[in-house]
């Protein structure tokens, strides 16, 4: 489902104008980055907590020369679903009929 699927899904569900709805939906996408590159973390209870997660310090192999690279700690952005949410993947009917 693409961003354009979502809103048109959303308007019709809250009869809400398209464009009201976009200016919405990229208002949250725009705080939500701008919130993580602040440092902070985003909990929306029921749905899950968009997180910054610490990558180690650690020596990679660039294969194609053999030389090894060091890449810095550093920060990575991570989602992870509320129990409410995994249960209601988990019990669906229609996922398990897709992977099927």
């Amino acid at each position: 489902m693409t961003k354009a699927e979502v809103i048109t899904q959303i308007a019709d569900q809250t009869g809400i104008d398209k464009a009201d709805v976009q200016i919405t939906v990229e208002a949250f996408f725009s705080v939500v980055k701008d919130s993580m590159a602040a440092g902070d973390n985003i909990y929306v209870r029921g749905f899950g907590s968009f997180v910054n997660k610490k990558r180690a310090k650690k020596v990679a192999r660039n294969i194609s020369k053999n030389t090894a690279i060091v890449i810095d700690e550093h920060f990575v952005p991570s989602f992870k679903p509320s129990k409410v949410f995994i249960e209601k993947i988990k019990s669906s009917t229609k996922v398990k009929k897709a992977n099927s």
